[in-house]
């Protein structure tokens, strides 16, 4: 079917759909100036982190052999502690990647179990939290209940 020169032209995106993509758009990018300091941290802190493992790994402190057993009994406590450390380094560049995520996502400093804004200088205080200080204060008092 042809349309003549009278027919109604269909804009591919209606007027009201424009005025709240403009807001959304306002709004994601006051959120990411709001957060660029956090960002810059964490990817300095994941970075620093990363390299760390990676300058690790090509100087690995493997099992020695010592003639002493208590040298040997050190030594090996010595790389448990070390490993350790790594596994929790892992997780806190997991953490680091999710909350880098999220403020790519707009959810970020938003508590999970509340949904109210989590103060901005709690994330600063700590930039992978993902619950305001209430609640993660009543998260502590159900583990101690717990325990």
């Amino acid at each position: 079917m042809k349309a003549g020169p009278s027919a109604k032209r269909i804009s591919p995106t209606p007027p009201a759909t424009k005025s709240v993509m403009a807001k959304h758009k306002a709004k994601t990018s006051s959120q990411g100036k709001k957060y660029a300091a956090i960002r810059r941290d964490l990817e300095r802190q994941r970075k620093a982190m990363l390299e760390e493992a990676v300058e690790g790994l090509a100087n690995p402190n493997g099992p020695a052999a010592f003639p002493d057993v208590s040298d040997q009994a050190s030594a090996e406590a010595e790389q448990n502690f070390t490993l350790r450390i790594r596994e929790r380094e892992q997780r806190l560049i997991k953490k680091i990647d999710e909350a880098l995520d999220r403020i790519d996502q707009n959810t970020y400093g938003i508590c999970e179990r509340c949904e109210e804004e989590i103060p901005y200088p709690r994330l600063k205080a700590r930039p992978v939290t993902t619950l305001c200080i209430n609640c993660k204060t009543l998260e502590e008092q159900e583990e101690k209940v717990r325990r």
